[in-house]
């Protein structure tokens, strides 16, 4: 099994699979618009164009999970992200990160990844996920954890 096997609804709905950007370093992170940690699409949108002609894609996958921090509609969180944050990386439809709805993504993102103590959960929004170009799971990152502060790791993959 690997990341590639996956596929997920873009956010204008079109299925998309994760195989498509094999041998690319993918930051995976699941995304809120209402949320304390929002300003982070600023600095994934800056990683990822500093970092893409060398390979790097962020994925974001918003989700409503976490304090209700995501209620709008696909269009409201396209618009919202282009709008506030000039974000050009690939967003998808919205998902559940965790529970028996939890998307196969992160279902398997989390059993490669676990969390503090072993946990399988994710603990809130902005949790950031890396995968080396061969589509394995390197890291998992807290929320609080700056995308900036991952520069080093990215470039290592890179």
């Amino acid at each position: 099994m690997s990341i590639y096997e996956f596929t997920a609804k873009t956010i204008r709905g079109k299925e998309q699979s994760l195989a498509d950007y094999k041998g690319k370093v993918l930051l995976i992170v699941n995304t809120a618009s209402k949320c304390g940690f929002t300003p982070q699409y600023k600095e994934l949108q800056e990683l990822y164009e500093q970092y893409r002609e060398r390979g790097l894609v962020v994925l974001g996958f918003p989700c409503n999970q976490f304090g209700n921090q995501e209620p709008g509609t696909e269009e409201e969180i396209e618009r919202f992200c282009q709008v506030n944050y000039g974000v050009t990386f690939p967003i998808f439809a919205k998902v559940d990160v965790n529970g028996e709805q939890a998307h196969p993504l992160f279902r398997y993102l989390t059993e490669k990844a676990p969390g503090v103590f072993g946990t399988k959960a994710i603990k809130w929004n902005f949790t950031k996920f890396l995968i080396d170009r061969n589509g394995n799971v390197v890291a998992r990152f807290a929320p609080q954890t700056k995308p900036s502060e991952l520069k080093s790791e990215i470039e290592k993959l890179l």
